[in-house]
């Protein structure tokens, strides 16, 4: 009776292990592409991925499937006008702060011998070395470098 128990425990353990593993190894065929695929996209192709993908799940017909889309190419043409205007703001803080460093620059010249500015230029590659150094640090401490070993 004890060997029956064990047995069919095992059985069920092994079906349980292989109906999981078969389930999770099949593709899903309607998973979003992650970064670059979905990059890659033609707008188009976003907006059509998007309300084929509402449309399934939200079971819409063919009226509201349309009037989804006109929502959607507007909220796509939005989100590339704010990502356009967010990449100049960029651009033009980067020139001030490169302008505000010349700036700083002429005004310590100025004030500081040649061989004080220099150090003082030497200590400032220093510092922005250490946190390069720092950011990269804090990126990599966030993923995984290798396995545990199995004890």
């Amino acid at each position: 009776m004890n060997l029956k128990y064990y047995n069919m425990k095992k059985l069920i353990i092994i079906s349980l292990l292989a109906v999981g593993l078969t389930a999770f190894a099949q593709e899903k065929e309607n998973k979003r592409p992650r970064g670059e695929k979905f990059e890659s996209l033609s707008k188009e192709q976003r907006v059509e991925f998007q309300v084929r993908k509402m449309a399934k799940d939200l079971n819409l017909d063919e009226s509201q499937t349309k009037e989804i889309k006109a929502i959607v190419v507007a909220e796509v043409e939005k989100r590339e006008k704010m990502r356009a205007n967010m990449i100049e703001i960029k651009e033009q803080n980067r020139k001030k702060m490169q302008e505000e460093k010349a700036t700083l620059e002429i005004q310590m010249k100025k004030i500081l011998s040649p061989e004080q500015f220099e150090k003082w230029q030497k200590i400032r590659e220093e510092r922005k070395t250490m946190m390069k150094e720092k950011i990269a640090e804090r990126r990599e401490k966030g993923k995984i470098k290798e396995l545990p070993e199995a004890k």
